[in-house]
């Protein structure tokens, strides 16, 4: 009995590496410019049900000049940033077409280093004169696509 539950994880991975597999291909050889075109917070929240999270990107001071992937993805390294987007990506469209998208979207502890990091990157000069392990968003809470309309600060 046990082994069969192992049989269909070992289905549910295969399919979900093959799934990814052939999205990468699709995006690297499918039609022009729409790898830079997955790149664009329009794209994010085209099939996303991400409108909250949008709109308070939108209406938030200088993070509008930057992109989802900017924060969401790795970005110290090309090959890093691609394989996360795929792997993201395919998540992302499973959780949708299946019908599974939570009404609360939370970062993912992965997610949460990722964003860090990209505060990090950014900021770097800022914070090098204090805690750069406290996460950034629990005091700058505005910056949270949740709390961006609440003239919260630390």
């Amino acid at each position: 009995m046990g082994s069969t539950g192992t049989g269909n994880q070992a289905i549910y991975l295969a399919t979900g590496v093959l799934i990814a597999a052939a999205v990468g291909l699709f995006v690297l050889f499918g039609p022009p410019k729409l790898l830079a075109k997955s790149d664009t917070p329009d794209f994010c929240v085209g099939c996303h049900p991400m409108e909250h999270e949008y709109e308070a990107w939108v209406h938030t001071g200088a993070h509008r000049r930057v992109k989802c992937v900017d924060c969401h993805l790795p970005n110290e390294n090309l090959a890093v940033h691609y394989i996360w987007k795929s792997i993201d990506g395919a998540k992302d469209a499973l959780f949708f077409y299946s019908g599974h998208v939570p009404e609360i979207i939370r970062l993912s502890a992965h997610g949460e280093e990722v964003l860090q990091r990209n505060c990090v990157r950014c900021h770097d000069t800022t914070v090098t004169h204090i805690d750069s392990e406290r996460q950034c968003w629990k005091c700058h809470r505005r910056v949270s696509h949740t709390r961006s309309g609440a003239m919260e600060t630390l």
